[in-house]
C-alpha cells in the first residue's frame, strides 16, 4: 500500500517542481530568508566536507547547490525526479563550465541501489525538505550505507513534526497551517503550481533510530527556528532591525534544545560507522 501511495505521491510532485522550474530560481532569488537559509545549509555542510570530495545530492533541483559545492573543489553526482529540474541544472552547469565536477542523473532517492555501482561516495547531501515527499524515508535511509566510504557523512535538511512559528499561527486564525505537521501517517496535502502531492514530517529521533546501526549522529541545528519561516513573506525586508536580532538569536541558540528540532527545518549530520 505505502509502496502505491509513495509511487503516485512521487509522479505528482515530480510534475509540480516540474511545473514550478521555470520559475523557481526567480520566484526565490532574491529573498532574504532564502539567502539565509542557503548560508546557514551550506556552512554547516563546509565544516565536514574534506578537500575534493564526492558528493550525491538528492533532490538537487536546478542546481545551485551544486554549482556551489563545485566551485569550492568538490565533484557532485547531482539527482533529482523532476526531468525539467535536471534541464535546468544542465545548462547552468555548461554556462559556468564545470561539467568535469557536476554529473546529473534522473533518479528518484527511492531507487538509490541504481547508484550503487557509482559509488562509494564520500558526502550524501539532501537539501530543503525534498525527503519528506515520500512516505518511505525509512527504505531510503537504508540504502545510504552501501553508497557511502567508511567515516563518509549524511547531511539532510528536514522538515520535523512540530514548528514554533507554525504553530503559533493558531492564534490568527491559520488552524489548517497551524495543525498540518499533525497529520501523521497520511501525511499532509501540499501544492505547487496547482499540482496536488503529500508530505510527511519526521523529527531528529525518526533519522536517529533509522541509522543508528551503521552510523553517528554529529550535529543537529534547527533552521528558522527564531528567524521566521521564509513564506511570512518580506519579514526581513519590512522589519530589518527585528529580522537581524532574531537572526543573531538564532545563530546563536540554533544547537541548543529545544531550538535544535523545533523549526521550520532542522539540520542533522550523521557519520558512516568504520
Amino acid at each position: 500500500m505505502n509502496e502505491l501511495l509513495n509511487s503516485t505521491n512521487e509522479q505528482a510532485a515530480s510534475t509540480a517542481f516540474s511545473k514550478q522550474a521555470p520559475v523557481f530560481d526567480e520566484l526565490y532569488a532574491a529573498d532574504a530568508i532564502i539567502k539565509y537559509k542557503r548560508k546557514r545549509v551550506r556552512n554547516h555542510v563546509l565544516q565536514y566536507l574534506k578537500p575534493g570530495s564526492n558528493i550525491l545530492e538528492l533532490n538537487a533541483g536546478t542546481g545551485d547547490d551544486a554549482i556551489f559545492f563545485a566551485r569550492q573543489g568538490h565533484r557532485v553526482h547531482a539527482t533529482d525526479i523532476s526531468d525539467t529540474m535536471q534541464k535546468m541544472l544542465k545548462e547552468k552547469v555548461r554556462l559556468n563550465d564545470l561539467q568535469g565536477s557536476i554529473t546529473n542523473e534522473l533518479c528518484s532517492y527511492t531507487e538509490l541501489k541504481k547508484l550503487f555501482n557509482r559509488g562509494p561516495y564520500d558526502f550524501i547531501f539532501s537539501n530543503f525538505a525534498g525527503l519528506n515527499c515520500t512516505v518511505q524515508l525509512a527504505n531510503v535511509l537504508q540504502s545510504f550505507d552501501p553508497l557511502l566510504k567508511r567515516g563518509g557523512l549524511v547531511t539532510l535538511v528536514i522538515l520535523p513534526r512540530f514548528c514554533l512559528w507554525e504553530f503559533l499561527l493558531v492564534f490568527r486564525g491559520k488552524f489548517k497551517t497551524a495543525f498540518r505537521r499533525f497529520s501523521g501517517k497520511k501525511g499532509s496535502r501540499a501544492h505547487i503550481e496547482g499540482q496536488f502531492f503529500r508530505c510527511w514530517y519526521y523529527n531528529p529521533s525518526f533519522i536517529k533510530n533509522c541509522l543508528e546501526n551503521s552510523f553517528d549522529t554529529i550535529s543537529i541545528e534547527g533552521l528558522c527556528t527564531i528567524v521566521p519561516p521564509s513564506y511570512i513573506e518580506k519579514f526581513a525586508e519590512k522589519h530589518p532591525r527585528a529580522y537581524r536580532f532574531l537572526q543573531k538569536k538564532e545563530d546563536r541558540w540554533k544547537g541548543l534544545w529545544p531550538w535544535k528540532s523545533i523549526g521550520d527545518y532542522y539540520i542533522i549530520t550523521l557519520q558512516k560507522k568504520n
